[in-house]
């Protein structure tokens, strides 16, 4: 890969890469931080990563860092059933994508991932499976359970009221 083809790497998938991060940390820093580093991993092996595959490669190394960053942040922290408990209001509230984002945070990691990746980019089940590293089998699956606790929640009046 040339350093023209780098650059348009950057241009083309850093934004992409940013909102695929923050929906799933829903931190803004280290969001930005894993997309950094996804790009300087990418400048150190820019050599041996073609142009054409470059956005798979950028995405996986996203998602395996994210991975990784959520896994020693969990190491960290000892969570509280309380903390899942807060989610929901005892005020009359309504706007639906606000409960949706918060159920989603409630999936497991590599649920959220797939569902992302699948739903809010695009991706398909076998780019995904690139992705993640998952078989296309496990992807589907995944897909599936996250989308029935979603719709098992959302169809809680106590979630939308």
């Amino acid at each position: 890969m040339t350093v023209i083809e780098y650059n348009k790497s950057v241009d083309r998938y850093s934004d992409h890469i940013f909102r695929f991060l923050l929906k799933s940390l829903n931190d803004t820093e280290k969001a930005k931080d894993i997309v950094q580093d996804c790009y300087e991993k990418l400048w150190l092996k820019v050599e041996t990563v073609s142009f054409e595959k470059v956005k798979s490669y950028l995405f996986s190394t996203a998602y395996h860092t994210m991975i990784d960053a959520v896994r020693k942040e969990k190491s960290k922290m000892v969570y509280s059933q309380s903390k899942f408990q807060d989610t929901y209001h005892e005020e009359q509230y309504n706007d639906l994508s606000e409960v949706l984002h918060q159920l989603i945070l409630q999936l497991p990691e590599a649920q959220r991932s797939v569902i992302l990746l699948r739903d809010y980019e695009g991706y398909s089940y076998r780019e995904i499976a690139e992705i993640s590293g998952l078989t296309e089998s496990q992807v589907k699956v995944y897909i599936y359970r996250g989308r029935l606790f979603l719709k098992e929640k959302i169809g809680k009046v106590e979630v939308l009221v």
